[in-house]
């Protein structure tokens, strides 16, 4: 891991790609922007207001507690997604080129075993508490282990259509171990938060505590099916990076997709339920046919149509994504924001001062990263 200061453009915890999609930073960005806060405005005015649309989007901002999917649900699996979409432009270039692909393996893994290791810094501090009072699952180890291994099957499996047979071999596979493998006190089949294969390999090998005591979201099983959502977006980099495709013929081919895999998924709902929490195969399915339909709206807005002006304000929290979620651990911008805004905000109502404070939140962050952005300071790993 390294800060860079570069006069080019670095691609966020991925290696830098030669020709970039302003969509791919833009939609990164948009992600993120959500992560870091954004869905608070959307809390906030439903609370102060009670309009019915800022109702609705609120409960819509939220996760479902156990089976079922909600846009917020989304937000996690886009950016494991996102990371797989810039392979084709990242390694692929570089196997084009000739490096040696030992070598890139190699960074690939050091890249993934890295943001678990961040991953459990975030969670835990350093040297803060106990073996056993520690979580070492998290959404870093989650987006680092399911793109590494993704990320090698791009490497060593140079067969598209044997690409497409392991990701539908591992979502069948995962299907069938939760299914299939009876779990002591519970039997087979049961997809209850105690009872489930996952929470059972959870408690059986993961060290320190669980982030639900039974089951952790982010466990050691459910990262199987994960990998299927990193190579969901190496399918469609493939797709974009390809030059004999005509844009409308790319765009064609993500929707088709997109609406296939939300559908294929929803069908599966009826025997295998969608679930964040187990990251189960359908889940996988909606979730990715989510994905490649937003990807195939920013990618025709953005680098079809060129309308980019609206895009820099995304672009900016996209190119240091990373960073901004884990200076939320170290810096204290709650304390910025009140001690900038509080004085002009108090002249306000309290609902003003509601969204407002909300508002200012999301500016001195936003502010941060352009402080680091015009220096050409990015965090890549």
């Amino acid at each position: 891991m390294q800060t860079t200061t570069s006069t080019q453009e670095p691609a966020l915890a991925q290696p830098v790609p030669i020709r970039r999609l302003v969509s791919l930073d833009a939609l990164r960005g948009f992600d993120m922007f959500w992560i870091m806060g954004g869905e608070e405005i959307v809390h906030v005015l439903a609370k102060t207001t009670g309009w019915a649309w800022a109702v609705f989007l609120a409960d819509q901002f939220t996760h479902v507690a156990w089976n079922g999917f909600r846009p917020y649900d989304c937000i996690f699996p886009l950016f494991l997604f996102l990371a797989g979409v810039s392979t084709p432009y990242s390694l692929g270039s570089r196997l084009a080129k000739g490096d040696d692909r030992a070598m890139l393996a190699r960074k690939v893994i050091t890249r993934g075993l890295i943001l678990v290791m961040l991953g459990i810094v975030y969670n835990n501090g350093l040297f803060v508490k106990p073996l056993a009072e520690m979580r070492f699952g998290s959404v870093l180890a989650r987006i680092g282990l399911a793109g590494m291994f993704a990320q090698l099957i791009f490497l060593y499996v140079r067969n598209e259509r044997a690409r497409y047979g392991i990701f539908v071999g591992i979502l069948l596979l995962y299907w069938a171990l939760l299914m299939l493998v009876p779990v002591p006190g519970f039997g087979a089949g049961n997809l209850t938060m105690e009872g489930s294969l996952v929470g059972y390999v959870d408690r059986l090998f993961m060290p320190g505590r669980l982030y639900k005591v039974v089951h952790d979201p982010e466990g050691i099983l459910s990262t199987l099916p994960a990998v299927c959502t990193g190579l969901l977006g190496i399918f469609a980099g493939t797709v974009l990076r390809r030059h004999s495709l005509t844009h409308t013929q790319k765009i064609q081919r993500l929707v088709v997709a997109g609406v296939s895999c939300v559908a294929l998924g929803w069908v599966w709902d009826l025997v295998f339920p969608v679930n964040k929490n187990l990251w189960t195969s359908s889940f996988v399915l909606v979730a990715g046919g989510w994905s490649l339909l937003i990807l195939s709206l920013f990618y025709w807005i953005i680098d079809v149509k060129n309308s980019r002006g609206w895009t820099f304000f995304f672009v900016v929290i996209g190119m240091n994504s990373i960073l901004i979620y884990l200076a939320g651990r170290v810096i204290d911008f709650e304390y910025a924001t009140h001690f900038l805004f509080d004085g002009l905000l108090h002249f306000f109502s309290e609902p003003v001062q509601a969204v407002g404070i909300v508002l200012a939140f999301l500016a001195v962050k936003w502010g941060f990263l352009y402080f680091l952005y015009k220096k050409k300071t990015f965090l890549r790993v």
